[in-house]
């Protein structure tokens, strides 16, 4: 029988935070080998006054974080884990976590040695101890790349193509998030579907993440209308209501030249930069965005 290397360890595989501009807000993205243990932190992890809200993305839990530090009144079943501390500081995030019992062996080692962490802080753990890290991060802004019309009638796929070049991008400095598939009005010139896609990246190098991407999307491209839009910023919301405009109808290129946020950008102009960027808003909300909102039914 195989030796288990460390049978009461379980490595986050990574760890990735990105913080808006001011420095207030986090999302602590967390990806996780173990659904069981990911389960349990998400609920307990929830009662933590620092954490806004929490939700799982694929193989991933995500935490909408404030700023701060937190007594956690950690208690055995009721409240046993949780994130006591969160602080921007420079280039750097840092996580404080706390737990009792086999949850301080979560919010110790098992973060400390994931990919990802910079450095760390951490306690011994294990039995009914309390125990905990802390771990510094690199800050990261997010990148939502939103293309469309990729393919043509005889070849191609907009979403294989889009994650394809996603996966080539991704680096040490720029960790792709998310995929996710947008369903838009299905317009006379679509080539079947008419779907756009949203790929989410957390980067310390926006510009050469955005760089990489389009020189592979002109490469690749089977389509002379292909449209590329990014979006810089912690919160795509102020794209919604185009998004949802381009989900229940058709919308001209005049509409898409009216959108000013200095956040947007179109870097490929072809027909298909509406879909790009109504993708934008509907990236990891995979039910809004799957939906076919055509008046029908």
């Amino acid at each position: 029988m195989e030796k288990l290397s460390d049978p009461y360890t379980i490595r986050y595989p990574q760890i990735v935070a990105v913080a808006d501009e001011s420095g207030e807000h986090v999302e602590l993205i967390e990806f996780f080998d173990c659904v069981g243990g990911a389960m349990w932190v998400k609920r307990h992890y929830a009662q933590s006054p620092l954490v806004r809200s929490v939700r799982t993305v694929g193989a991933t839990n995500r935490y909408l974080l404030r700023t701060g530090t937190a007594d956690l009144a950690l208690e055995g079943s009721v409240f046993p884990a949780g994130i006591a501390g969160v602080a921007v500081e420079g280039e750097e995030i840092a996580v404080t976590y706390r737990g009792l019992g086999g949850g301080g062996v979560g919010a110790s080692i098992c973060r400390a040695e994931a990919r990802g962490v910079i450095r760390y802080e951490s306690d011994p753990a294990g039995g009914g101890r309390l125990a905990g890290s802390t771990i510094w991060l690199p800050r990261r802004e997010r990148v939502i790349i939103g293309v469309d019309d990729t393919d043509t009638p005889e070849e191609g796929a907009t979403w294989t193509l889009a994650h394809n070049i996603a996966r080539a991008v991704e680096d040490d400095r720029s960790r792709y998030l998310s995929h996710t598939i947008v369903q838009l009005f299905p317009v006379p010139y679509r080539t079947k579907n008419c779907v756009a896609i949203a790929c989410e990246f957390a980067t310390s190098d926006p510009v050469g993440l955005v760089r990489h991407y389009r020189d592979y999307l002109e490469e690749y491209t089977l389509s002379d209308e292909t449209g590329m839009a990014v979006w810089r910023g912690f919160d795509s919301a102020p794209l919604e209501e185009f998004g949802r405009r381009v989900k229940r109808g058709e919308v001209s290129a005049g509409d898409l030249a009216a959108l000013t946020d200095r956040r947007l950008s179109v870097v490929m102009n072809g027909r298909g930069a509406i879909g790009a960027v109504a993708a934008i808003p509907f990236a990891t909300r995979y039910e809004e965005a799957l939906a076919l909102w055509n008046g029908v039914g």
